[in-house]
């Protein structure tokens, strides 16, 4: 029980909503598809009601089936495709649209579940904090790539954040002044009530003058006057600061006490009501909820990550430098070790560095102005809302310590006191990185600096509490560079690795899953995920990416979104609590290092080492064509990629266009080969110990689970399709040659995982999974057929202009849309998408 109480006293479950979605079905569709589901629900208890009572029919039934009938007639005349290019604040309404239909009412569900559960078993034990499970969210602050996220877009998405969970709070004081009705001629109060009461009446007498002798012998409901014109005041000052262009200069502190500065002053005046009910006998369930909402929400809703590539800090100090002539030569020109001693010695001197005007490009404009909006988020907010800030592609120490520096510029760390409000994040996202991610952390470790910033400040004394440190791990690109296998067994390493270099300096780790939709992207069931994630580095806390694409899968009814949350939460608590022990077994380590290498080879022998594979990847995926969809604000590519560059190309589009097709490679490719060169060595002891490897290590599970589904959804009499009626003809058959390579390996795959799981058809040990994917599978063969068709016409419409022939009767905007509906078509039934 002790083991099992310091688990649920750390338990820190943090899920992060995306800024990158490929979610592919309109809002309009999402809501339309919960309406339905509404009216399922109400028919099934009614048709329930009626077989009790031995009835066929009742005119209410037939009412319900006459409003579905009316939803899909309305639903079938709906557009699928989006009519307008999103901006950064409409994905910001799309993400936050999940939190006021569903979760605002989910996480306290979720709570009271396992509060439930653990009473049951472990009556003795204290349930953890409300806001044990938290969320987070990229939406309006992911800068990496989208140039549209501004210092406007981050502020005004902040305020939205808070308008939203004030109007919900308002909703519920409504509710509750229905409900606390106690008159004092039934019901004593605690003094403490009536004082807060009396103060009130002080600072707000119009209330006093409105409502005193409605509620004269009611006090909660006088309280609770007050209490909802505080919340409607914050809520036209939040929107006030929302409209104006405050963000450019110091927020006014707001002066009336008629106001809440933070959910903390809400929360505290909420507690005085629970108290003052249960020192009289009464329990509210209502407040209950109301109060574990305020825990885990506050004021803000959700904690706001910044993200940006680690190339726009160093080349903004090497502009800043350059400007100064401070340095001998120019920042981007030192080497590791001369940058990492010249940030240190800046990173503890009170001098600015960065003049007040910024004479100096847009992009070290907008980079320096990042972290001043930080700060006065930070101001307006609390810290509690933004105050992490991920590094993409870093690569060294110095890419850390440039964000420091930045961030003492902006005020945001005290070189004097050593303490900081921003918590600076690396994501090591290729393979290298990820072999280096270790001896990067240790010598950031070694940074007396540093750790003071770890630990709370130069003087802090010596606590209990030890440092933390976030560390990100990024599934896409690992997998884009060296394939599926090498790319989870580099990430299983890296954080196995990581977490002993943390123990001896007393830091604990928290690793932040950078995982997509797909499984090509580190996506897949999250159960399985997280239980095949090493032991040791869990330890009650982790955080997770929720993609775009899958949040509607996850979030869009309220049984969906506790099933997964319950999911999540169960595979936290076990993965700390049962740790196998099989992760440190170093022969089977040895092994995995074998296959992964093994695998890796192959895959770039394919991906970046075949001349004819970027023209046969142009021509054959609907890449060029998924460019056009409107569905995210983000470009497809980094900035300055070449059109046919592969390393400039994001791993979104890229696992989306392979999935559209049914090849699916960057999820498969590669692991056959791989365990067949193993099993040859030793055909019947080796795959003796691969079955063993299958049943007893979850990471080996995991791996060969996902490879499995994914084998399920190729199709390549579909995908040999699109390549036949896609090629130029004159790269037809070199086109072909590549796709028997694709094939051979598939097959291999394949047969290679029946043999290790031992069934006679891909996903027999699932058979609701199995049932699923044939069902979808079924209803996308058509879509391809006639996606190839409709891309091969708009692909002639742009080549074929001989004068006065009409090659086809559709405009090419006609083709297009049509070409734009089976890609939203297919990414429907293949669900994890991209």
């Amino acid at each position: 029980p002790q083991q099992i109480q310091r688990l649920l006293d750390n338990l820190d479950i943090r899920l992060v909503f995306t800024a990158h979605p490929t979610e592919i079905v309109r809002q309009t569709i999402r809501a339309k598809q919960r309406r339905i589901a509404r009216i399922l629900r109400q028919l099934d208890r009614v048709e329930e009601r009626l077989k009790t009572l031995g009835m066929a029919s009742s005119l209410e039934a037939e009412a319900l089936q006459e409003q579905l009938t009316e939803e899909i007639r309305l639903w079938w005349r709906t557009d699928e495709l989006h009519q307008f290019k999103p901006a950064v604040l409409d994905e910001v309404e799309y993400a936050l649209h999940y939190f006021k239909e569903v979760l605002f009412d989910a996480l306290p569900q979720l709570y009271q579940r396992i509060t439930r559960n653990l009473q049951a078993t472990f009556p003795n034990l204290t349930p953890p904090s409300y806001n044990f499970c938290k969320f987070g969210s990229w939406v309006g602050s992911d800068r990496d790539g989208n140039p549209s996220v501004t210092p406007q877009v981050t502020w005004q998405t902040s305020c939205y954040q808070r308008s939203l969970v004030l109007e919900k709070y308002i909703d519920s004081v409504e509710d509750l002044t229905q409900l606390l009705s106690l008159s004092l001629h039934w019901s004593d109060v605690l003094p403490e009530l009536l004082e807060s009461i009396e103060q009130d009446r002080l600072q707000m007498p119009e209330i006093y003058d409105r409502q005193a002798i409605r509620y004269r012998q009611e006090p909660y409901r006088l309280k609770l006057a007050y209490i909802q014109q505080r919340l409607e005041n914050t809520r036209d000052r939040n929107w006030r600061l929302y409209q104006e262009d405050n963000w450019r200069r110091q927020i006014p502190e707001p002066q009336s006490s008629a106001i809440y500065r933070s959910g903390a002053e809400f929360l505290a005046e909420l507690e005085l009501i629970q108290r003052t009910l249960q020192e009289t006998g009464i329990r509210c369930s209502a407040l209950e909820t109301l109060i574990c909402q305020v825990e885990i929400y506050g004021f803000n809703l959700a904690h706001l990550d910044i993200r940006q590539e680690s190339t726009r800090h160093s080349d903004t100090l090497n502009e800043i430098a350059q400007y100064l002539e401070i340095l001998p030569k120019p920042y981007n020109k030192l080497s590791e070790a001369q940058k990492v001693v010249w940030l240190a010695t800046e990173l503890q001197t009170r001098r600015p560095l960065i003049p007040s005007e910024l004479p100096f490009s847009e992009t070290a404009r907008e980079t320096i102005e990042t972290f001043r909006i930080v700060r006065l988020l930070q101001q307006e907010f609390g810290v509690e809302l933004c105050q992490t800030y991920i590094i993409s592609m870093s690569h060294d120490v110095s890419d850390l310590l440039e964000v420091l520096l930045l961030a003492k510029e902006a005020g945001l760390y005290d070189p004097a006191t050593g303490i900081g409000t921003i918590q600076v994040v690396p994501l090591f996202e290729t393979v290298e990185d990820l072999k280096r991610a270790p001896s990067v952390m240790q010598e950031l470790f070694e940074l007396p600096l540093y750790r003071s910033l770890l630990a709370g400040g130069h003087d802090r004394p010596v606590s209990f509490e030890p440092s933390l440190q976030e560390v990100m791990l990024g599934y896409s690109d690992s997998n884009k560079d060296s394939g599926f296998l090498s790319s989870n067994w580099e990430i299983h390493k890296a954080q196995k690795s990581l977490q002993a270099i943390a123990n001896p300096y007393g830091v604990q780790l928290r690793i932040f899953h950078g995982r997509g939709g797909s499984v090509g992207r580190g996506g897949g069931p999250a159960y399985e995920a997280i239980l095949a994630q090493p032991g040791h580095t869990i330890n009650g806390r982790i955080k997770i990416t929720e993609q775009g694409e899958v949040l509607a899968s996850k979030y869009s009814l309220p049984e969906l979104t506790l099933y997964h949350l319950e999911t999540i939460a169960s595979a936290v608590i076990k993965s700390s609590l049962l740790r196998g022990g099989f992760d440190d077994i170093e022969p089977w380590n040895e092994i995995m290092e074998e296959l992964a290498a093994r695998s890796r080879v192959h895959y770039r022998s394919l991906i970046y080492e075949q001349p004819d594979f970027i023209d046969f990847f142009h021509q054959v995926t609907p890449i060029a064509e998924i460019s056009q969809l409107q569905i995210s604000s983000r470009p497809a590519r980094r900035g300055g990629g070449k059109k046919k560059d592969l390393a400039g190309l994001r791993a979104i589009p890229w696992v989306f266009s392979w999935t559209q097709t049914r090849f699916l490679v960057p999820a498969w490719y590669g692991v056959g080969t791989a365990l067949q060169e193993f099993l040859q060595e030793a055909p019947e002891e080796h795959l003796q110990l691969l079955r063993y490897f299958y049943f007893k290590w979850p990471f080996f599970k995991m791996v060969v689970s996902k490879v499995e589904m994914t084998l399920s959804k190729v199709d390549l009499q579909v995908a040999q399709h699109y390549v036949s009626e896609l090629s130029k003809p004159e790269d037809r058959e070199r086109f072909e040659r590549l796709f028997e390579q694709i094939s051979r390996e598939y097959h291999l795959t394949r047969d290679l995982i029946l043999k290790l799981t031992g069934n006679q058809r891909l996903l027999d040990g699932d058979p609701a999974l199995q049932r699923s994917v044939q069902l979808r599978n079924a209803t996308i063969v058509p879509l391809g057929l006639l996606q190839v068709a409709l891309l091969k016409r708009l692909r002639q419409h742009g080549v074929i202009s001989t004068p006065g022939v009409i090659h086809s009767r559709y405009s090419k905007g006609e083709l297009l849309r049509g070409a734009l509906l089976t890609l939203n078509g297919i990414a429907a039934g293949m669900r994890n998408t991209g």
